[in-house]
């Protein structure tokens, strides 16, 4: 989360346009408890549970921490002063100058309310509302044009014939599966893919499934808006006329990666804070899914690919709660697979239709290693040799028949990097360093020397010191 001024004056030519971005996107606050579109019940709930944590608290600071309107909270803190479970504590000259508390009462029920549900985080938005938002914002057709994606994917060294395939999936949104040898850049890619995307999107704090809140916003997944108006955007959410249980946020990218398991792929019971934490597909709606390595996963490739590619085709994904209910969420994102396996081999003949594009990403030729290779030299501050960098493509990978894998440059220059910080030196592409770095990456490919007897004479010594 991007820090934020200790005033929210201090750039106001600046937050008045993060204000009308976020206008555009989030919907108006909710005026009554009727316009959240959750149960009085559960709002009334939701407050006691505030009051029980916090004890007296300013009313201000209910808003701010549940995430309503005053005015919504004032309709919920009337009904629960009428039915004597909550009281004023106190009440300042304005009308928002005003402490609650729980009365006895309030905090015998309270705590019955705790033990069946311990959630006091933001109020949620209901599954309807949700559904509506996704689609309202679901993922346009790119308007990258072909100039525009070599420029972004340009360090990525791409063939063209891959940077057309590349451009027409991300043009129609269809599914990719990119597959090639380890340490082609398949990953680096499809990351690079992710952040291609273009606006904004209103992501809810959390859902409301029956009497169950599963709770959406990830702060690691749903990054604020770029640009420079990133940092006033929170604070235009929380002080402007939009409804503050959404977050304004970039377009999410959400990786799985051969760690995955099928039960990953439903909600997961959050019991410490009495919720949900939502599924990998309810993160990356608007978004784009990248499942990894494909083909590493305990759960069949062809299981995980067609779980994921029909709800994507039918817009919806099935997930469950506790005690077997079972719901629909929306599901509007884009997909793309990365895999080290042959896809033949891989996937089965109806699992390879659900991919619209086959996307072969291998070595690299030589001169586009070379460039990568100058390139990482240059941002590690390592002072680069021409004649070094010919030994490493024409003796060390030919004579091995390694092939010109994009992430090794930034291996090899790392480990440069390591033995010269070692030795208290500046880091020089030289072939000494190239052969010690080779050697510390592909240890069957060099052997190691024999002791001369020079080396072995001080522990010679040594050892017929400690005899005697």
């Amino acid at each position: 989360m991007l820090s934020l001024d200790s005033s929210p004056y201090s750039a106001p030519a600046t937050a008045h346009l993060a204000d009308t971005e976020a206008a555009s996107v989030l919907p108006p606050p909710p005026r009554s408890l009727r316009d959240t579109g959750l149960p009085q019940q559960f709002v009334v709930e939701l407050v006691a549970k505030a009051l029980y944590l916090a004890g007296k608290t300013h009313l201000p600071v209910l808003t701010t921490r549940l995430h309503l309107p005053i005015t919504v909270l004032r309709e919920a803190l009337d009904f629960m002063v009428a039915e004597h479970v909550a009281e004023v504590a106190w009440r300042g000259e304005s009308d928002i100058d005003i402490q609650y508390q729980l009365t006895a009462g309030g905090k015998q029920r309270a705590g019955g309310w705790m033990e069946r549900c311990r959630y006091a985080g933001p109020a949620p938005v209901t599954l309807e509302a949700y559904r509506a938002m996704v689609e309202r914002q679901s993922l346009p057709v790119s308007m990258l044009d072909p100039g525009d994606l070599g420029v972004e994917l340009a360090d990525q060294l791409l063939a063209p014939g891959v940077l057309q395939m590349l451009g027409a999936a991300m043009y129609a949104g269809r599914t990719m599966l990119l597959y090639g040898p380890s340490g082609s850049g398949k990953s680096t890619l499809a990351r690079k893919l992710g952040s291609l995307q273009q606006g904004v999107i209103a992501v809810p704090h959390a859902l409301l499934v029956g009497q169950d809140v599963v709770q959406v916003y990830d702060p690691q997944v749903h990054f604020p808006p770029h640009g420079p108006n990133a940092r006033h955007s929170r604070v235009a959410t929380d002080r402007r006329g939009v409804d503050a249980r959404w977050v304004l946020c970039q377009r999410p990218v959400v990786a799985l990666d051969a760690d995955v398991t099928a039960d990953m792929l439903d909600l997961q019971a959050d019991t410490p804070n009495g919720c949900y934490r939502a599924a990998p597909q309810l993160k990356a709606n608007n978004g784009l899914l990248i499942v990894d390595d494909l083909g590493r996963q305990r759960m069949a490739a062809t299981e995980l690919l067609n779980r994921f590619a029909q709800a994507r085709e039918l817009r919806r994904s099935q997930l469950s709660l506790a005690g077997g209910y079972h719901f629909e969420a929306p599901c509007r994102m884009r997909l793309v697979f990365a895999t080290s396996l042959a896809p033949e081999a891989l996937l089965d003949a109806a699992a390879l239709r659900r991919v619209g594009y086959k996307i072969p990403v291998g070595a690299l030729g030589a001169a586009a290693y070379r460039a990568l290779f100058r390139q990482q030299c240059l941002a590690a501050g390592v002072l680069y040799d021409d004649a070094a960098l010919r030994y490493l493509v024409d003796e060390l990978h030919a004579g091995s028949g390694l092939p010109l894998l994009a992430a090794y440059p930034h291996e090899i220059v790392g480990r440069i990097v390591d033995f010269a910080g070692f030795n208290g030196a500046p880091p020089r592409l030289t072939i000494g360093a190239l052969d010690q770095a080779w050697t510390s990456m592909f240890a069957c490919s060099m052997s190691v020397p024999a002791p001369s007897a020079s080396d072995l004479a001080p522990l010679i010594d040594q050892l017929a010191q400690h005899i005697a």
